[in-house]
């Protein structure tokens, strides 16, 4: 996994071995009030800390620890009320479509052939060029398996174009789901030429 964080580092973690644990945590947020200043020069009122509401996804094995949040919610969480984890102040912050995504895929082992071509889409989205190809080679793959146990007489058929729909939808918005939808038309058009050919 490659995390580019907002001052352009980029981060690489391997994902193999990895521990996978979802949570709810926050995040603090100091507001600079004025504090109150009495007559003697007392300080009244300190600074405030709200705690910012994020979901996690921590990734762990032999000592290093992941964490990857969404943006904080614009709500506070009570500190009294509800006991979470505090994110670390290192932790990556990804919007919420592709953390979604990701913990998807994660959960789900980590396989490419376990997800739907509208998965695929979503996870081509956030792919590294190579990967999205890679995921536009398993989207044809699942694509024209559709199409073939759909084909013969009585079942309706199915076209190629319909099932890629998810990924036709994801590559309007994103360059890397454009570079799967092209590594699987391609692949596509090979497997179906070979297939005629048997």
């Amino acid at each position: 996994m490659i995390l580019v964080m907002p001052n352009q580092w980029i981060r690489r973690h391997p994902l193999d071995g990895m521990q996978i644990t979802i949570s709810d945590g926050f995040v603090a947020e100091r507001i600079n009030a004025e504090p109150i200043v009495t007559r003697h020069g007392a300080r009244v009122q300190p600074p405030r800390v709200l705690r910012r509401f994020v979901r996690m996804l921590v990734l762990e094995r032999a000592g290093e620890r992941v964490v990857v949040i969404t943006p904080p919610d614009h709500g506070a969480v009570a500190p009294n009320v509800v006991l979470v984890e505090e994110a670390p102040p290192d932790a990556a912050i990804v919007d919420e479509p592709s953390w979604d995504a990701l913990t998807d895929w994660l959960l789900g082992g980590g396989r490419l052939a376990a997800c739907s071509i509208a998965d695929l889409a979503r996870l081509a989205c956030i792919a590294s060029p190579q990967f999205a190809v890679l995921i536009g080679e398993v989207a044809a793959q699942r694509a024209l398996e559709h199409v073939w146990a759909a084909s013969g007489p009585l079942r309706g058929g199915g076209d190629l174009d319909s099932v890629l729909q998810p990924l036709v939808d994801a590559a309007k918005h994103s360059t890397r789901a454009s570079e799967a939808l092209v590594s699987a038309l391609s692949h596509a058009a090979g497997a179906s030429r070979r297939r005629r050919l048997r």
